[in-house]
């Protein structure tokens, strides 16, 4: 029943691509979908990642379930029957709009802390705190966040009853950018494009004489299956399943190897075309289109990558590694035998390129993977497989649903209370109104929020709290978002919840805390790269801002910084560097990026 569920979840969001449905009836209808896969399914009660797939399981009949379902039923129909008038009444609610309310918040909390454990919601719950007791800060010395305080019913009116809430702009997000994306994944995926991808990186770039072809392989291969899953620890674990053998025989320890497993993984999230959820609630935020982020994602992305090569290859030297004894066929060969499924993934690029919306763009490119997996007798997708595809689809949506109606509830009472402006002043107060203050204290900030909440979570607090203090002291919008969305992305590789290195370390038997720490050598880019579009005098081109001369300039000088960084993590340039050596590499990259 509940693979049913998720199905009818894949087909609804298709349907609203070429349908006409109100966002006041699929907001909230999408979302009972999922509340009701939730309950359904029954994930483990601990919690998973934010973002990782949650296979369907059987349906386990127990009461609270069934009640929860019945709850969210009655809680987002009422809003679809009464229509205009429902919001139009938010300022006063009648005793039935607080009642349901009530229970949508409850639901939807509980719905989070089975999917993403309980982290968020109890977050959310401190916020609802805040909304009701924020007058009683003033009497503890917190004047600088107290408010006047705002009674329950004017709370639920915001979180319920408007656009601003739970049913606001980050649910808005997930149930149209986000599963249109993670269907096509699916699609992809059961289409056989993921093995392919893997074998073709192998081909291309996997061979050498200094054994490192398979941590080559591993990174090419991490970007394309990006398309495929768009999930940094579902990415870690496809690459791992199927790389770390090949890693292993030519000699990677478990944690280096892990390391690099966790590094290429969750550049799923940071490159384009199919990047992570956080990516797609930019575009909304700062009301452009999804093509224009892809944009300024495209050179960060490749700099993130080409740091990983470089330091493999400083690896590989400096470890002394062997080539595996692998036979592997040719690029033509590889790319003569499944030259189609690159098609679809061109096809994404080439629509937005046409003026076509990311919505039609995913849509498209979804029926042409549908189409072109007809050209492997193996892998085509005729109904049965096509119908498991959605409904793997519209599962691994579930968790980031409730992770964006939970971000909801947290929006609604930082908008109601003045939070985020508080916050931003705050912030710059502190740094004394100084540029270079001001980002490391919002990179810290954004940081330590990534250490307790999901990567998608993070970002949505993050851009109404953190956001407007860059834009004060005189960063663009579209940098700022850009900064916070990198610092939210290290969450995946910063305990206590870096889950990629952690799903690595389960892959290949490593340590998880250092296959953590040697994660963090292979991003450091994610680290420094989002400093220069905030406080270089020639960021924005880094962003793909500007004339071409200034953004081919912020490419050749950014990736010279780059390499040198790489180098000195990596311990390798020429020959084994000394440790004095590896200061002055990085020292010279770090100035490099400040120039870029």
């Amino acid at each position: 029943m509940s693979a049913g569920v998720a199905f009818a979840l894949a087909a609804y969001a298709l349907y609203w691509v070429v349908g006409i449905v109100a966002p006041q009836t699929y907001r909230p209808t999408f979302l009972l979908l999922a509340l009701i896969y939730t309950f359904l399914a029954n994930p483990r009660e601990e919690g998973t990642a934010a973002d990782t797939p949650e296979p369907p399981r059987p349906l386990r009949h127990r009461p609270v379930d069934v009640l929860l379902i019945g709850l969210s039923i009655a809680a987002l129909i009422w809003p679809v029957l009464q229509g205009d008038a429902f919001i139009y009444r938010a300022a006063t609610p009648t005793a039935t709009d607080i009642t349901l309310g009530c229970v949508l918040v409850l639901v939807v909390l509980e719905a989070t802390r089975r999917a993403v454990g309980a982290t968020l919601p109890l977050t959310a719950i401190a916020f609802l705190l805040y909304a009701q007791f924020g007058p009683l800060l003033d009497r503890v010395g917190l004047s600088l966040i107290a408010h006047r305080g705002y009674s329950p019913a004017r709370v639920i009116g915001v979180l319920y009853m408007t656009l601003e809430g739970i049913l606001g702009v980050p649910l808005d997000v997930a149930a149209t950018y986000i599963v249109l994306f993670t269907i096509y994944g699916a699609v992809l995926e059961y289409s056989g494009a993921g093995a392919f991808f893997v074998e073709w990186a192998m081909a291309a770039i996997g061979r050498s004489r200094a054994g490192a072809g398979p941590g080559r392989t591993v990174t090419l291969a991490g970007y394309l299956l990006g398309a495929v899953s768009g999930s940094g620890v579902a990415n870690t674990v496809m690459l791992g399943s199927v790389s770390w053998p090949m890693m292993r025989r030519a000699g990677y320890p478990p944690n280096t190897a892990g390391a690099i497993l966790a590094a290429a993984g969750i550049g799923a999230i940071l490159a384009p075309p199919v990047m992570g959820a956080a990516a797609f609630l930019i575009a909304e935020f700062l009301n452009i289109s999804y093509f224009e982020v892809v944009k300024m994602a495209a050179i960060p992305a490749f700099l993130y990558y080409l740091s990983i090569v470089i330091t493999v290859e400083a690896d590989s030297r400096r470890l002394g590694l062997k080539v595996t004894d692998t036979s592997v066929r040719s690029v033509a060969a590889v790319t003569r035998s499944g030259w189609f499924y690159f098609l679809s993934v061109a096809a994404i690029f080439v629509f937005m390129a046409r003026g076509a919306t990311a919505f039609q763009s995913v849509f498209w490119a979804t029926l042409m993977a549908v189409g072109v997996s007809f050209l492997s007798r193996e892998h085509a997708l005729r109904p049965r497989r096509l119908a498991a595809a959605l409904s793997s689809g519209g599962a691994s949506v579930v968790p980031v649903v409730a992770t964006t109606a939970t971000a909801g509830i947290i929006v609604g009472v930082v908008t109601l209370t003045g939070l985020g402006l508080k916050a931003a002043g705050l912030i710059v107060t502190l740094a004394g109104a100084s540029l270079p203050l001001t980002v490391l204290y919002a990179a810290a900030a954004v940081w330590m929020l990534g250490l307790a909440v999901p990567v998608t979570a993070s970002y949505i607090i993050a851009a109404v709290m953190v956001a407007p203090a860059l834009t004060q002291v005189g960063i663009s919008p579209a940098a700022a978002h850009m900064f916070i969305f990198y610092y939210a992305v290290l969450s995946e590789v910063s305990p206590p919840t870096a889950l990629s290195p952690f799903a690595a370390a389960a892959v290949t038997g490593g340590d998880p805390f250092r296959t953590t720490m040697l994660t963090w050598k292979y991003t450091i880019p994610a680290f420094i790269v989002p400093f220069v579009f905030t406080m270089s005098p020639h960021g924005s081109a880094v962003l793909m801002q500007g004339s071409a001369l200034a953004i081919i300039r912020a490419l050749v000088v950014s990736a010279a910084g780059v390499t040198a960084i790489a180098a000195a993590s990596g311990g390798y340039a020429w020959r084994p560097v000394t440790l004095v050596e590896r200061g002055l590499l990085m020292a010279t990259g770090v100035g490099i990026l400040a120039l870029a």
